[in-house]
């Protein structure tokens, strides 16, 4: 999800501190500032040295908010705050604001560099580890299916073996491909829900899947699980996490402290966890 920060309009006095500077991007220097600019800014503004274009939306809310995505700085503020407020509580905010800008700049170079370019020999991450996709359509599988060998044992990648020719179109390999994850999605997640279930000591009515890229998983009050598919590519433990999270919430509908005590019951590094699903990039299927 983008982060995103609220501005109290009269917040208590804060501590006499000096902020960090926020980490440069690769070829940044006090020379050369980066500038920040969302495509529907509506003014600028200058952070610590960095241009800062933003988009600015009036909304029904009694505080001013930040929300910093791929396309940058969206400022939410209610009708009646003007421009001097908006900009004492941007620059109060300077220092989260840019670290948050720079770190959409860099996942979205590391998005960029994850599409996937579908051919013989691509590879993918499944389970948490590598595996190379092999056109083979003469290994008798159906053009729209896929086969995973047993691996040599050598620490080589395994192979996916898909039933089309040399000459298949990018779109159909990627089809082949997604079809097969899946189903092994499908797979993997019944079983690590039946398993959790079993020791949260609940019972889940139906599991669906979703195509979603920044909500892995939701659960409904009627017992419904729905994960994204694309968790697949994750280890077994970033998997279970989400799995345990959802499950959790059939005893407790929030996030209150008792319900993170319900999840750290079965998965107690869940934390480390966390921060898998918040950092790694998962490859662009286009």
């Amino acid at each position: 999800m983008e982060p995103t920060a609220s501005t109290p309009m009269r917040p208590p006095p804060a501590p006499a501190t000096t902020p960090a500077d926020p980490p440069r991007a690769a070829g940044d220097s006090a020379l050369a500032p980066t500038a920040f600019r969302h495509p529907q800014a509506a003014r600028e503004i200058v952070l610590e040295g960095h241009p800062v274009g933003y988009a600015l939306k009036r909304v029904r809310r009694r505080s001013i908010g930040f929300i910093v995505g791929t396309e940058g700085l969206c400022v939410n503020v209610p009708s009646w705050v003007g421009p001097r407020d908006i900009e004492t509580a941007l620059r109060e905010k300077a220092a989260w604001i840019l670290r948050k800008l720079h770190e959409q700049r860099e996942r979205g170079r590391r998005l960029q560099s994850a599409r996937v370019d579908w051919r013989d020999g691509v590879t993918i991450p499944f389970l948490g580890q590598t595996v190379v996709v092999v056109l083979d359509a003469r290994a008798g599988i159906t053009p729209s299916g896929a086969v995973l060998d047993a691996g040599t044992g050598d620490g080589a990648p395994r192979q996916l073996h898909t039933g089309l020719p040399a000459n298949a179109a990018p779109e159909q390999i990627r089809d082949a491909v997604q079809s097969w994850l899946q189903r092994q999605a499908k797979r993997v997640f019944a079983e690590r829900c039946e398993h959790y279930a079993a020791q949260l000591g609940v019972r889940y009515r139906r599991l669906s899947l979703s195509s979603a890229q920044t909500r892995w998983g939701s659960a409904s009050a009627d017992g419904s699980i729905r994960l994204s598919w694309r968790l697949i590519h994750f280890g077994l433990s970033t998997i279970d996490y989400v799995v345990a999270h959802e499950l959790a919430h059939l005893r407790e509908m929030n996030h209150s402290p008792r319900f993170w005590d319900v999840v750290r019951s079965v998965v107690p590094d869940y934390q480390r966890t966390r921060e898998v699903l918040k950092t790694d990039v998962l490859p662009v299927f286009d």
